[in-house]
């Protein structure tokens, strides 16, 4: 009687199979993470969770990884390093000069094994991303353009909302956490008068036989605009570059993203009087228009809009008609819009505010530190869109950046959603000064986001033991037991690399006499790159990390401590740097770090209250200790051992290298431990 009675209600048989078939009416697939592009980060990001073995699907819109370098850069050349040779054998100090590999375990996914050129060519990135995501099996729906993005809340979601994604065939994807990773792929334009008549980067001809014998406008200033004047440098009558602002060097403001040495052909033609130049504008103020010639002139929207509508373009006043000297007055045959790129804030409903709605936010998305919407719980920003947590400080919009945060959004995501702590090493204290040495001279992470990711010692009672926690985003750092799952209890030191603070800049000579500091007692001064070791006794406020001092990428710390620079970026000079180091950390502990042979700790045993921690933790345990015959006679001497006793088997000889890289410390003669020493060598 049931089926009966449903029959009506389902009408023909067909149609039970066509509701359950609509788009519309289906139960959308639902997914833990879902992940918007098969670019780099998106790779990058489907890598940790596929290794965490979580619940996610990345959405690609092409055949392929990678679409974007299968158009851009337009004339092919990338300016991303790949830095082949390094003299060293350590993977992760050689990431420090790869630019383009991504993380992973499989040394057979080095971008090295794609390309031997130190700029290598778009398409070598395209296979390699290919080859990353075939290899190592990550999940990818291609060909699938991802058209809407809303919310539908729902108490039972992790964020108390699902994230709904609908793609061109109308299928609806349901997930948890949303990380987007499509870039900025819009290209940003200025309206003016006659911006209809300019020519676009991402369409412009690249033959450079299309550009013989003309007048050519580029507007812009960045590297998309010098690599297109590259291009076409040599055939050319002349070209133009009008820009807003000046243009900035990245060796001199040591930010990737300004322009590159590699495209830099049309300064030397400017400044050395061969026809080309520079010009500073508001592109806003300026208008186009073309005569009856089909040729393109530059003039002022002023003069445009005093002049009558029923005007033709040849009766329009030109700027020339005033000044007979005016720079821009020879007609252009092209004019060409180089201005970069903004985000695709299309597809996302106003519901998730991903745009703040000023200037900046109309390039980037409105996200927090940690690299999550501040509109939206759950969605997290990836890869070059993530930028403005960075912009022109460090290196988070490029790959060799990104690969990092990416690597920390995940770590952050782990601990909320799956109570997985934030990767730790626990050591005893005597291997504190060892374990800095060792990060600042191979981590590739705190090396290429300085400023942005730095690692974090937290100290455990009595100051006996630490945790290591690498390449934590320092912005947050005042919550960070709540995103780590660590606890901050008993201070804490912020290992952070910072190049000097009025070092570079596009109007500073960063080439001047004496840049380089290399006394140890100047070390706060040095100008390159360098490690800053901040100690806190309490974690930091939010409100002490907001109101930080000004150009500090942190709040004012209870000590600071800055390891001088290094020409070869090699801080391990026993006395110009790991003296220095080990000194300030003893300061901030109170303690003895060095590293003791058996007979020195015999001697405090016997002399002291306090043991130093070396002695601790490996002569009172009886590890690491030698009988040898002084110290043998120490004992008969102080009627601990009989003349005549044996000795007994030596134990294992652990202590001719103690604290695992530390440098090992003289027998010292009893005496307080704040004795001076003679000299540095000595004390060593």
């Amino acid at each position: 009687m049931g089926l009966s009675a449903a029959a009506p209600l389902w009408g023909p048989p067909g149609l039970l199979l066509a509701i359950a078939l609509h788009p519309a009416l289906s139960v959308p697939p639902r997914r833990d993470y879902c992940v918007l592009g098969a670019g780099p980060a998106g790779l990058q990001m489907a890598y940790f969770l596929q290794r965490a073995g979580r619940d996610y699907e990345v959405f690609e819109r092409a055949p392929r990884p990678g679409s974007f370098f299968t158009r851009y850069p337009r004339h092919r050349k990338l300016i991303s390093i790949n830095k082949r040779y390094t003299g060293k054998a350590n993977a992760e100090f050689n990431l420090r000069h790869d630019w383009n590999s991504l993380l992973s375990h499989d040394p057979r996914l080095l971008f090295r094994h794609y390309s031997r050129a130190y700029f290598p060519d778009a398409r070598d990135m395209v296979r390699y991303l290919g080859d990353f995501a075939d290899t190592l099996g990550l999940r990818v729906q291609y060909n699938t353009t991802i058209a809407h993005v809303t919310l539908d809340k729902d108490r039972r979601a992790w964020n108390g909302h699902y994230f709904i994604l609908t793609d061109q065939k109308g299928q609806m994807h349901q997930c948890s956490v949303l990380l987007v990773a499509t870039g900025l792929s819009v290209p940003n334009q200025v309206d003016f008068p006659g911006s209809e008549n300019v020519e676009g980067y991402e369409s412009v001809s690249i033959d450079p036989e299309d550009f013989i014998g003309q007048n050519v406008l580029i507007l812009g200033r960045g590297n998309s605009a010098f690599e297109t004047a590259e291009n076409i440098l040599g055939v050319t009558n002349f070209i133009h570059m009008l820009s807003r602002s000046r243009v900035r060097l990245s060796w001199a403001t040591h930010y990737v993203g300004d322009l590159r040495a590699i495209n830099n052909g049309l300064l030397d033609t400017y400044q050395l009087k061969s026809l080309d130049g520079l010009l500073e504008s508001d592109l806003r103020d300026l208008a186009i228009l073309k005569d009856s010639k089909g040729k393109f002139h530059v003039t002022l929207k002023f003069f445009l809009e005093e002049a009558s509508t029923n005007q033709s373009a040849d009766a329009i006043t030109l700027p020339q008609d005033d000044n007979d000297n005016f720079a821009m007055r020879v007609p252009y045959d092209r004019v060409i819009r180089c201005l970069g790129w903004n985000f695709d804030f299309s597809i996302f409903n106003k519901s998730l505010r991903l745009n703040s709605g000023n200037a900046f936010g109309k390039k980037y998305p409105l996200i927090r530190a940690s690299y999550e919407s501040k509109g939206s719980r759950g969605l997290f920003i990836l890869g070059t869109a993530s930028h403005s947590v960075d912009y022109r400080k460090s290196a988070g919009g490029f790959i060799h950046g990104f690969r990092y945060t990416v690597r920390a959004v995940h770590r952050l995501l782990e601990h909320r959603h799956h109570s997985v702590a934030w990767p730790a090493t626990e050591l005893p204290i005597t291997q504190l000064t060892s374990s800095i040495v060792r990060r600042v001279n191979e981590a590739s992470g705190l090396y290429q986001m300085f400023g942005v990711l730095a690692d974090v010692i937290l100290l455990k009672e009595n100051a006996m033991a630490f945790e290591y926690l690498e390449e934590f985003p320092i912005q947050m750092l005042a919550q960070l037991e709540t995103l780590t799952g660590r606890k901050a209890r008993h201070g804490l030191f912020v290992i952070n690399m910072e190049y000097g603070r009025n070092f570079s800049g596009p109007d500073k000579d960063v080439f001047f006499d004496d840049r380089s500091v290399g006394h140890t007692e100047d070390a706060w001064q040095s100008n390159f790159l360098h490690p800053v070791i901040y100690y806190y006794r309490y974690l930091p406020t939010e409100q002490e990390v907001r109101f930080r001092p000004a150009h500090w990428p942190l709040p004012r710390p209870t000590a600071i401590h800055h390891i001088v620079e290094d020409f070869l970026t090699d801080w391990t000079a026993p006395i110009g740097h790991i003296l220095p180091l080990r000194r300030f950390l003893e300061n901030c502990l109170d303690t003895d770090l060095r590293s003791f042979y058996a007979e020195s700790c015999f001697l405090f045993a016997l002399t002291r209250q306090k043991l130093p921690p070396f002695c601790q933790q490996g002569y009172l345990r009886m590890q690491g200790l030698v009988s040898t015959e002084s110290l043998r006679q120490h004992r008969v001497e102080s009627r601990l051992l009989r003349d005549d006793a044996p000795t007994g088997r030596d134990l294992e000889d652990s202590s001719q290298h103690p604290g695992d890289q530390e440098l090992l410390g003289a027998p010292l003669a009893p005496g307080p431990l704040a004795q001076s020493l003679d000299s540095n060598k000595e004390e060593l």
